[in-house]
């Protein structure tokens, strides 16, 4: 969990999760200093796929250690902190899914997929989604309630824009805010505290944001991890699908006077102009709701 002498953010990892069918377990592996790598496992067979891993060592060990045996990657896109694993990995016989359109960029793929595909990981169906926005051809996979959205959907925000533009992630965002409620959203970063304190910044009275806020803080106090939330709850908290809170949109004209806020996409595209922005990072923790 140390990279270049930097202890990650997790120091305390989930006790590993059933999917909603009872097929899969999720297992979770920290990786460098604030990447989340998954380990999805077929409860029958044990064998695994690793999500969006940096490195192999940390996850072969992981699974060494647990009885794993891991045949299969799939990549969410195609940035260093996601690849790493598959640039390790290259020659040996491990199944590597990533999307058709990064396929020139991902190491070692044998499989590519398309937006709305279905595929298979040990007999199981599960489903492919085009997420683009933070970089093009980002995929996001979905087995069960598990949903591997990389860095698309974070819990409580979204992930920079380096290739945009904002209607590619606002779309990409909404379709995965489509899916039933109890989903579980797995990216690929422990970025909650920040995302929360920016998404206070926005809607200071929203009371289940609050809630979020209180837990979040505990947790990360413990040294745990704030991943998965579910679909429901970013819904509920995620400045990013709040569209249709006046308190949101109130303090958005504020701090942005001059954007117009018309549609969903302007108030998505000022609301991610605001977040680079960084100035909810003056916001201290004795400013934020952390005590009853």
């Amino acid at each position: 969990m140390i990279r270049c002498g930097v202890e990650h953010a997790v120091t305390s990892p989930f006790t590993p999760l059933q999917s909603s069918t009872g097929r899969f377990e999720l297992h979770q592996v920290p990786v460098w200093s604030d990447n989340l790598a998954w380990i999805l496992v077929h409860r029958k067979t044990r064998n695994a796929a690793v999500v969006d891993s940096p490195a192999a060592a940390p996850v072969f060990d992981y699974a060494s250690r647990h009885g794993l045996t891991i045949t299969t990657i799939f990549n969410t896109h195609a940035h260093p902190d996601h690849i790493g694993i598959n640039r390790e990995l290259e020659g040996q016989k491990i199944h590597i899914v990533a999307s058709q359109l990064l396929e020139n960029v991902t190491p070692g793929v044998t499989q590519t997929v398309r937006n709305g595909e279905r595929i298979t990981f040990e007999g199981e169906l599960g489903e492919v989604f085009l997420t683009e926005g933070h970089v093009d051809g980002h995929v996001s996979y979905l087995f069960d309630d598990f949903l591997f959205c990389g860095d698309t959907l974070f819990a409580g925000g979204c992930g920079y824009l380096f290739d945009g533009p904002p209607t590619k992630m606002h779309n990409s965002l909404m379709q995965l805010a489509a899916l039933p409620s109890t989903t579980k959203v797995i990216c690929a970063h422990e970025y909650t505290q920040d995302n929360l304190r920016f998404a206070y910044s926005l809607e200071p009275d929203n009371t289940k944001l609050i809630s979020r806020i209180r837990r979040v803080w505990k947790k990360r106090g413990r040294g745990e991890s704030t991943v998965p939330s579910t679909v429901q709850e970013e819904r509920d908290t995620n400045p990013f699908l709040r569209f249709h809170s006046e308190e949101l949109l109130d303090n958005l004209r504020k701090a942005l006077p001059d954007e117009a806020l018309n549609s969903e996409r302007d108030i998505f595209t000022a609301t991610r102009k605001l977040k680079d922005q960084k100035r909810y990072k003056e916001i201290t923790d004795d400013q934020l709701p952390l005590s009853l």
